[in-house]
Parts: C-alpha cells; structure tokens; sequence
C-alpha cells in the first residue's frame, strides 16, 4: 500500500491491497471521537480487527500559543499557560514563571514555594483522576469515572477557594503568588487530604484485581523502552517502562528537594503497568501535599522586589511610591534582562520545559514549549500497530495525551 496523504483522505472507508492480496480497510478514528480524547484523527489501516498501520493527525486544536507570548507582557502571557495543558493550568503557570524567575535572577520566598508545591501536585491528583476515570469508561468501567469526578470536584473547589476559579486558575504569578492564601485553607486541604488514600483503595477494589480489565490492559501497548527514548517519550509511560526518571528528583524545582516521596516504577511496560505507576503517583502526591501542608513555613508569599511584583492594595492606596510602582508594572510591565533559559517540570503528562529569550524588553523575544503530550503521542503508531482495534482504545488512553498540551 502506498503511504495515505493524511490530510487528503476521505472520510470514509476507503480499501486498498496488501502485498499478499487481502484487502485492507481505511478507518478513520476521530477527530470527533470521545475515546480520542480530544480532537485527535488516527487513520486506520485494518486488515479485519488488527492495525496494519496507523497514523496520528494533529493540529486540529493549534492556537498560536508561542507565538501569542511574543506580544504579551511577561505577566500577561500567565493566562496563557493555563491554556496549553488544560488539565494542569497550575503546573503550565509553574514552569513560565520559574523560567522567568530565573532570568531575573530572582528570589521566591519559602512560604511561595512550598504553596507552589502543594497546589502543583494536587493539579497531579486533578490530572490523574481526569485520566482514570476517562481511560475506565473507555474500556467500559463506568462506576471508577463516577468515583473519580467525585474527588476532583474537591479539588476544583480548593482551587476556587485559592484564586477564584476552579480551571484556568493563573494562580502563580512571577515571583510569588496572585494572591494571599485565603483563610481556612490548612482545615480544607486537610479534609481531603485525610480522606483521599482511602479513595484511591475504592479504585484499586475496582479495578486491580478485576479480571476484565487485566484482560484488557496487560500486554497491551507494549514497545521497546529505546524507541520510548528515541521518540522523546517521558513521564508514567516511561517510568512504567523500568526508567526511574522525575524532573522533581532528578533536577529539583522549587524546594522538591525537601520533600520525602518516591517515583513509582515499573518494568512491564504496558497498559496495565502506567495504570499501575499512576495509583501509586496519586498515594506519592497526597503524600507530598500532607507534608506541604504541615510544614508551610511562615513568611511572605510573594518577593520583595518592587520593580516586578505588585504592591499590596493597602500600601496601594496610602504610599504613592507604591500606587507608582503598581502603575508602572500594569501599563508598562517589567523589564527582563536579556538571556535565554530552558527550565524543566514534571508535569502530570511527564517533563514540561519552557525555553525563553528574553531581549531586555517587557515581552519575552521567543517561547518555546516543550510539551510532554506532543513526544507521547509521537508513540501510537508502534504501539499499536500488530495489535486489535479494540487494544487502540485501551493504547492511546493510557498514554494521557491532551491536544491543547499537543497543538498548541
């Protein structure tokens, strides 16, 4: 069969010849199609139930995003990393600033860091409960989504107590936070927190030992951990995979080295190994958030630096210096010194960079994203390819791939 012009097959089944003279069928899978995930195409090539071949289109959510940051200021361009991964707004709003943060060669308090900790990595759990519950409806456990939005929603709600708004957050700003930590935040985070690890064993009674869905998920996806490596594969996908690889251990951010927690590894490598690697990141994740919670050290949440971070309303309103400074940084921004920067995360998908230029203006010069969902999703193909249609369901999900993270 000669290779299909993505964008300019039709979308219907279309036939061609194997070399052995069976026919093949052309299926289009998508881009409007729940178990994709989002607006993602996968064409098709069936020979009966197994993928001859397969081919991932993209781009179908493309939103300029890089290009958009060159016209924003730096502390505009926040609200636009909400957007890329938008189902780890905070872990996006991390990255930009710390990489930012790090051109001004500036200082975050203690008590900023570990809040930046503690809301990244319940955005992990948000993330993770997102991911099970869509990948268990998929393969047809529907009770384990029910369980799973119940927990989120008490997440979203904690971000709303936080910043307002229960998705697009942009609760991290360059150099601190956006906002005080609101009152009886310790009693909230607590609540949940006490009460999560126990969830997390209604998912496993679900789904752990259940012999449907081990029949589904293990010995599914499988692929050699030098061609996950060569394709720029990262996160649970790779840790399921025997490597032990964390941007929160490996290149420490925001006080991550003070934190105790283990990075959850398996050496399987298929399906049921990510589910596997992604419960036990959830327990890791409560854990951090516990010892975030109990250890916040005092202090201010913001840095002292007048020239970037914006004064408190009350001095605001009484210090005329003050009232300058927050005049100065709304309409004109601030200045960053030249340079360039690559600074990297773990996000819930796996290692997120952002590389930013700056050209001693208020708008950063180049952005590039190095979004963990793009080098993911480069995979499908030699994952799936050899195995049954109904296998590329459970494959493509166990992936975690978010189109916004992949187009931007």
């Amino acid at each position: 069969m000669s290779e299909p012009d993505v964008p300019g097959v039709a979308a219907t089944l279309e036939s061609e010849e194997l070399s052995s003279g069976r026919r093949t069928l052309v299926l289009n899978m998508g881009p409007q199609h729940p178990s994709t995930h989002g607006v993602l195409r996968l064409l098709l090539e069936l020979d009966g139930e197994t993928i001859v071949r397969c081919q991932p289109d993209i781009g179908f959510l493309h939103t300029g995003i890089e290009k958009e940051f060159e016209v924003k200021l730096y502390q505009q361009a926040v609200t636009l990393t909400d957007r890329v991964d938008y189902l780890a707004p905070l872990s996006n709003n991390l990255g930009w600033c710390l990489a930012v943060e790090k051109l001004l060669g500036l200082e975050i308090p203690p008590q900023a860091q570990w809040m930046r900790v503690m809301l990244t990595e319940l955005t992990r759990l948000n993330s993770h409960l997102v991911w099970l519950g869509t990948h268990a409806i998929d393969i047809g456990a529907m009770s384990v989504f029910l369980y799973c939005f119940r927990e989120r929603e008490d997440i979203l709600r904690i971000f709303e107590m936080f910043s307002g708004q229960r998705m697009m957050t942009s609760y991290f700003r360059i150099g601190g936070l956006a906002l005080e930590p609101p009152r009886g935040w310790q009693e909230r985070v607590k609540k949940f927190i006490d009460v999560f690890p126990s969830r997390v064993d209604e998912y496993e009674d679900l789904l752990t030992n259940n012999q449907i869905w081990i029949g589904r998920t293990r010995g599914v996806g499988t692929f050699p951990i030098e061609d996950m490596l060569d394709l720029g594969v990262t996160g649970p996908m790779l840790r399921a995979a025997g490597l032990k690889m964390d941007a929160r251990k490996d290149a420490p951010y925001s006080s991550y080295d003070k934190f105790d927690f283990e990075v959850p590894v398996r050496t399987e490598n298929d399906v049921y190994a990510r589910y596997q690697v992604r419960i036990e990141e959830m327990r890791q994740s409560a854990r951090i958030v516990r010892q975030a919670m109990d250890g916040m050290p005092p202090g201010p949440w913001k840095a002292d630096s007048p020239h970037v971070v914006l004064p408190d309303r009350d001095k605001m309103k009484t210090q005329m210096e003050a009232l300058i400074y927050h005049f100065k940084i709304v309409t004109e921004g601030f200045r960053v010194p030249e340079g360039e920067v690559y600074q990297v995360i773990e996000s819930p998908r796996g290692e997120l960079a952002y590389y930013v230029v700056g050209d001693g203006t208020a708008r950063p010069y180049r952005v590039h994203m190095r979004t963990p969902s793009f080098g993911n999703l480069q995979s499908t193909s030699r994952m799936v390819e050899g195995t049954l249609i109904a296998d590329v369901i459970a494959a493509i999900g166990s992936m975690d791939f978010v189109l916004g993270d992949t187009d931007r």
